[in-house]
């Protein structure tokens, strides 16, 4: 399996339309641009509906991680820094995270790889 990061396609604030589809689609452009090493898919839920937008990192025999509360209008650049973090992390296992923003304060969960 390729890295991939999964943004879910129904997160949405209070009466706000749905952004994952979107940031998604930036995030491709932005991802082949920097020419990293990562799918950008989306999912219809990710069960973070309380937090939205929400965001999962998958890798083969990586770490997995479970992202809420992200804010396309000012994570994407963040965003980038933490792909590249996982990308270059062979276990997927990132111990500095200050080059994520404030994606790393938005981490909901961990699971080591297996």
């Amino acid at each position: 399996m390729k890295n991939r990061v999964i943004i879910c396609e129904t997160c949405a604030k209070n009466e706000t339309a749905p952004s994952g589809v979107v940031w998604a689609k930036q995030l491709s452009k932005a991802v082949t641009d920097g020419s990293l090493n990562i799918d950008v898919v989306t999912t219809a839920c990710l069960n973070m509906c309380d937090t939205p937008l929400s965001f999962a990192l998958q890798g083969d025999q990586k770490a997995t991680y479970l992202f809420s509360g992200a804010d396309p209008q000012v994570d994407t650049q963040d965003m980038i820094g933490l792909l590249k973090l996982y990308v270059e992390a062979p276990d997927g296992w990132i111990e500095d995270a200050q080059n994520a923003g404030r994606l790393r304060l938005c981490l909901q969960g961990r699971v080591p790889k297996f």
